[in-house]
């Protein structure tokens, strides 16, 4: 069955990095584009970035531009982000999914940004 799980998650002061991971299996992940989300306690879950099937192309949520940096391994079947310049309200909880097909949410791994 589907399984992504996420990692990397941690506790950082402001303006610190973190690098998250996203292990899939399951399904034939290089033919999906994929996306990290994450949702804050009092929030909906919202999409923070997402890259093409092959990586060819990458979008992000303007709250996050220019500061996250999402790729893609489609041998090891793994999607990162690569956070950077980290603000306290990027606390939340981060998941990876494909956003045409939204298989089952997994636990996310927790961000903490505070000092």
């Amino acid at each position: 069955q589907v399984q992504l799980v996420e990692s990397g998650g941690g506790w950082v002061q402001p303006g610190g990095s973190l690098r998250l991971s996203c292990v899939a299996s399951g399904f034939d992940f290089s033919s999906y584009n994929m996306g990290w989300y994450r949702q804050a306690s009092t929030n909906e879950r919202e999409l923070v970035a997402q890259i093409t099937f092959n990586g060819g192309s990458t979008d992000y949520a303007d709250s996050v531009k220019d500061r996250f940096t999402i790729s893609r391994d489609n041998v090891k079947n793994i999607v990162y982000l690569q956070m950077n310049f980290l603000k306290p309200e990027d606390t939340a909880v981060y998941y990876c999914n494909a956003p045409s097909r939204i298989w089952s949410w997994a636990q996310g791994t927790q961000v903490t940004v505070s000092s």
